[in-house]
């Protein structure tokens, strides 16, 4: 896949935010280093993908302040890739995204995956975006102020 030009000079959030993380790999790679996934053998396992592109995809957060790398917790030599603050801030995108998956993507009794509250037990609430008042929003209720 071709390598295109990053969007430095893009106004639009949504357009720099898919220019660092929108590609399949990426945003499963932050997925599982939610899951707890460190070391770069954990993630190849899970996604099945290519080293090369594995090792791309790894480089590419490291430099975009997602994920750091550090000295294996376990004391050997190897490295483990850990979320910055700036990468777990992603969690709300991952949740997002989750939950219009479960809604859209799976027959009504096909099993998935759950993302559950550890505390309670219970699934985690629907994510929608809300007014200062406290009530959810619908598109036709924002626009976008170019500034």
């Amino acid at each position: 896949m071709p390598r295109r030009n990053p969007m430095h000079d893009e106004t639009c959030p949504v357009a720099r935010s898919v220019d660092v993380v929108g590609d399949r790999w990426s945003l499963l790679i932050v997925r599982d280093a939610f899951d707890g996934m460190h070391r770069f053998g954990d993630f190849q396992r899970s996604l099945g993908v290519a080293r090369n592109i594995l090792s791309d995809r790894l480089r590419r957060l490291v430099d975009a302040g997602i994920l750091e790398t550090q000295p294996a917790s376990d004391g050997t030599a190897y490295q483990e890739y850990v979320l910055t603050a700036k990468g777990e801030s992603l969690f709300p995108v991952v949740v997002a995204l989750r939950q219009w998956g479960e809604r859209h993507l799976f027959a009504r009794d096909e099993h998935h995956s759950l993302l559950i509250e550890k505390k309670t037990k219970k699934p985690v609430s629907f994510m929608a975006p809300q007014a200062n008042n406290g009530n959810p929003l619908t598109p036709g209720e924002t626009v976008v102020k170019k500034l």
